[in-house]
């Protein structure tokens, strides 16, 4: 069996496809491993979505922020923009199925044996593996739960920077989880999100944020995070534990995949 992670595919599904070929993917044996924002940007989000449900077992996705704002969308609880080119997935017979699929899926993913986690932008400094192992968990229950429209997905958007407390509670507690696991990149000093600066770290001339990856961390040392998310790194984070796989293929660059076993990564230049 092979292990493979991918990059945030973000709809672009020929390249994606481009990239299992190279590596003869086998879906009844191998397990593809995506880090979450598999729709949007890309001209065929649709496709990705149903392949990925089509994969069952063999397929292991986190979600990310947006999917998360797709939920939104599909719900009509927030507006899609055109370059999110989700119209086809709001259009789809199988649309129901899909955003079922959805959130059905964890925002974080581990791999014990080889001492891996998933999550779609990194995990909090602040958190240990069981903390992040509870917390995830109960997201997933909110999505799963019958009100998760009204109690969950249409209140989990802030733009307020954020930081981590046990005394968090109800939707605040959610709110912290997803803005982490799903929208984090740097962090100010005192260890609170900021939700404004995309750019790459070597271009920040702030003495107030840092990427969260240069934190002190709770996890175990010999685990590795594999995550997307931050294009603006390129996958480059100058620390062997922190596996960035998001190469910016919706913007022209490229799609990586990370075989496991190999140590190895794989790319398909965008065909756009």
């Amino acid at each position: 069996m092979a292990h493979y992670f991918v990059g945030d595919i973000q709809g672009c599904y020929q390249e994606l496809s481009l990239l299992l070929d190279k590596v003869d993917f086998n879906p009844s044996k191998d397990q593809l491993w995506a880090v979450g924002d598999l729709v949007a940007r890309g001209p065929d989000s649709l496709a990705v979505l149903r392949l990925f449900q089509s994969l069952e077992d063999a397929g292991n996705l986190v979600l990310g922020n947006h999917d998360l704002h797709l939920l939104a969308v599909f719900a009509g609880l927030k507006k899609a923009k055109a370059c999110d080119n989700l119209q086809p997935i709001l259009a789809a017979e199988d649309g129901d199925s899909l955003i079922n699929f959805l959130r059905c899926q964890p925002l974080m993913r581990e791999l014990p044996e080889h001492k891996i986690i998933m999550t779609h932008a990194g995990v909090p400094p602040q958190w240990d593996l069981e903390t992040l192992r509870r917390e995830s968990k109960q997201v997933s229950e909110a999505l799963m739960a019958d009100d998760y429209l009204e109690a969950l997905i249409a209140k989990m958007y802030t733009q307020t920077a954020e930081n981590w407390s046990e005394s968090l509670t109800g939707v605040d507690r959610l709110r912290y989880c997803i803005n982490a696991l799903t929208r984090m990149r740097f962090l100010h000093r005192d260890g609170s999100l900021d939700f404004e600066c995309k750019e790459s770290p070597q271009t920040v001339q702030s003495n107030d944020l840092a990427p969260w990856f240069t934190f002190t961390g709770q996890l175990p040392q010999d685990y590795h995070i594999i995550f997307g998310h931050w294009a603006a790194l390129m996958g480059q984070t100058d620390n062997e534990r922190m596996l960035a796989l998001d190469t910016g293929c919706c913007w022209g660059e490229h799609l990586t995949l990370y075989h496991l076993e190999k140590n190895e990564r794989i790319t398909q230049q965008s065909l756009r």
